[in-house]
């Protein structure tokens, strides 16, 4: 499945997996909601309850397209968070890997908090 994210003028494609979370996300589209950020990583949260998944990851590659079960959130990390030990991002909890921000990740850095995201199928 492919999703467009729109936050002002910045578009953004990603493409998920089949996962049971992706299938839950794609019911639940076309939705919007508010940017957070977290070091270089945006989020929001979504419509959608997830549990989480055997193959969840907590360091991840920037670009990944990650479901955050605690908080019902979509992170999309793309460079170092708070906690990163290295060059990788390390989110806040173990995440549902979903699948990957196609192109530049680092564009993401262009969205400031309290931003709207709109979330669609492609």
């Amino acid at each position: 499945m492919k999703l467009r994210i729109t936050a002002g003028k910045l578009t953004l494609e990603a493409e998920l997996r089949e996962t049971p979370t992706t299938r839950a996300l794609a019911e639940a589209l076309p939705f919007e909601a508010s940017a957070l950020t977290w070091g270089e990583e945006v989020y929001f949260t979504t419509p959608v309850s997830a549990k989480l998944e055997g193959d969840a990851k907590q360091v991840v590659d920037p670009g990944t397209v990650c479901f955050w079960t605690e908080g019902d959130a979509l992170a999309l990390p793309y460079g170092r968070t708070p906690i990163s030990t290295d060059e990788r991002p390390k989110l806040a909890a173990r995440c549902n890997v979903l699948g990957n921000i196609v192109g530049d990740a680092r564009r993401l850095a262009q969205i400031r908090s309290g931003e709207k995201i709109r979330v669609e199928k492609i």
